[in-house]
């Protein structure tokens, strides 16, 4: 018996572990991608925005959203999304304008240079899915299965937060 709760000890320790690692994991990977978008951009001499502010803006790309609306996909945690909208039309990158029906509503769109950034970000992360295959990294079918996995923790953490409530 204590054979048996010992192996299920060290299995459970074991699988605390692999999750531990995971969470680190998936933050690293977050801050290195703002760097990575950093870099591109000090490289380019573009200084006026940053990261965070250019990843806001291909993920906006064609579509006209509000602040909620970007708050409520969950991509800007840690990040003061309003204060990012508003460095982003003063400085020409966005243009907003109050809705129609609801005037504390204010929905945004790129502008011609928001659109330029958008397609930096688009090329640079389009040469990283190329470099992906080439330096053989990850092919498209373990790239396919680590999007299925990261679905699936999204989905449990979605659930965990629902059940709470």
């Amino acid at each position: 018996m204590s054979f048996h709760a010992g192996v299920k000890g060290q299995a459970q320790q074991d699988l605390l572990a692999g999750y531990l690692d995971g969470l680190g994991l998936v933050e690293r990977l977050h801050r290195l991608l703002l760097d990575v978008i950093k870099d591109e951009f000090e490289r380019l001499n573009i200084l006026d925005i940053n990261a965070v502010q250019a990843l806001m803006l291909f993920n906006i790309g064609d579509n006209e959203v509000t602040a909620g609306e970007l708050k409520s996909r969950g991509y800007y945690q840690g990040s003061n999304v309003s204060y990012n909208l508003k460095k982003l039309v003063e400085i020409g990158y966005m243009h907003h304008e109050r809705c129609v029906i609801d005037r504390r509503s204010v929905r945004v769109r790129l502008t011609a240079r928001g659109r330029e950034v958008r397609a930096i970000v688009a090329n640079l992360f389009a040469r990283h899915a190329e470099s992906l295959t080439e330096q053989q990294v990850m092919d498209l079918q373990r790239l396919e299965e680590l999007n299925h996995t990261l679905k699936r923790l999204e989905r449990f953490w979605t659930d965990q937060i629902r059940y709470i409530y």
